[in-house]
């Protein structure tokens, strides 16, 4: 059955990172996939960045018009509502980490009220100013949910400092997000980080008796938003 998931966050969340990596890691199991990249606020750190491999790992990719093209307002291409009928397997949305990004999604409510497999999720990064603490990130989840129309159903513990991440950063990521489902009611899908610190974290937590529903699944994940030296010579930031 065709799956539609939407990825949100604050700023800095690690969203898209999320969304690229679901995206390669079913192409490469043979799924047809379809990558919808809704950040309009954010100019940079969109999965639009990662067009050349995106395409070449057979992922379609649809983005907002005159993103990487020096233009700084971007716009919806029309070609977004292609994908509730098209022959994708899965349908990924990486959209702007606010309730001003998530407006954007309010239109394509009448698509997703019919759909059966569908899910929201929210990305918590506790190591972001605006969402380090459960006050904070229910508020935001209030305030996408308000202007989207979409209802979250899941949060994911995805708390790090890029490449500086320790197993410590995702433990104090566990107390926030375990907060924010014991008082919204919403599950934790899961925990995403580098295999490496994942396997740390899981031994950590359940050595101290965490429930495994504050855990989720696993979802290690390769970091494709970097900036290095390399690329940047290449083709820029």
């Amino acid at each position: 059955m065709k799956r539609y998931y939407v990825i949100i966050g604050n700023f800095g969340s690690g969203k898209t990172e999320l969304a690229l990596n679901m995206a390669f890691g079913a192409a490469a199991e043979g799924q047809k996939v379809t990558l919808v990249d809704i950040d309009v606020i954010n100019p940079y750190f969109r999965s639009t960045e990662r067009k050349a491999e995106l395409e070449a790992a057979g992922i379609r990719l649809i983005s907002p018009n005159f993103t990487s093209s020096g233009v700084e307002v971007p716009s919806i291409p029309p070609e977004i509502f292609s994908v509730f009928s098209d022959n994708s397997d899965l349908v990924i949305f990486d959209v702007g980490g606010d309730p001003v990004g998530a407006i954007a999604m309010g239109q394509y409510y009448g698509y997703f009220k019919e759909l059966e497999n569908f899910e929201v999720w929210y990305v918590i990064n506790c190591r972001r100013p605006l969402s380090s603490g459960a006050d904070e990130n229910i508020e935001m989840i209030g305030k996408i949910t308000g202007v989207s129309r979409l209802r979250v159903t899941g949060i994911l513990n995805n708390t790090n400092l890029a490449h500086e991440t320790t197993v410590r950063d995702l433990m104090d990521g566990l107390s926030i997000t375990r907060e924010v489902s014991d008082r919204t009611g919403l599950p934790v899908i899961g925990t995403v980080g580098s295999a490496e610190l994942l396997g740390g974290f899981y031994e950590n937590a359940r050595a101290l008796g965490t429930p495994e529903k504050y855990l989720g699944k696993p979802y290690p994940i390769v970091r494709y938003m970097h900036r290095d030296w390399g690329r940047y010579t290449e083709s820029g930031l």
